[in-house]
């Protein structure tokens, strides 16, 4: 398991077409990818597994507690979770949480994310 980060202070300024906004380049794959909005309510469980295909959790509202064979972390807003295929993991939030989940064969977060 590894933590990223992809919060605001991350990005890039963009001015292009008199636009201004903050982008924070995520990660870039060639070949199938699925892209899914998971929403865990108060004292919400995402069960212990093993990830079928590398896995990329976005957390984009609340908090919650992620496990990995590298321990336990706590992870808000702005963190990003990467699980390796085969690796076991879970997902708890006693507030609520809602999160991105991004599966794909070829993920690479490091390229484009810091690890927090």
């Amino acid at each position: 398991m590894e933590i990223f980060t992809f919060g605001k202070k991350d990005g890039q300024v963009i001015n292009h077409f008199d636009s201004t906004c903050i982008m924070t380049k995520v990660i870039n794959t060639n070949g199938e990818v699925r892209m899914n909005c998971m929403h865990l309510a108060e004292g919400g469980i995402i069960g212990f597994h093993k990830a079928v295909v590398p896995q990329l959790l976005l957390v984009v509202q609340g908090e919650g507690c992620v496990r990995g064979n590298g321990g336990e972390t706590e992870v808000s807003i702005g963190d990003a979770v990467f699980w390796e295929k085969g690796e076991g993991h879970e997902t708890i939030s006693e507030k609520g949480m809602m999160a991105i989940v991004i599966e794909a064969e070829l993920l690479e977060p490091a390229v484009f994310m810091k690890k927090k």
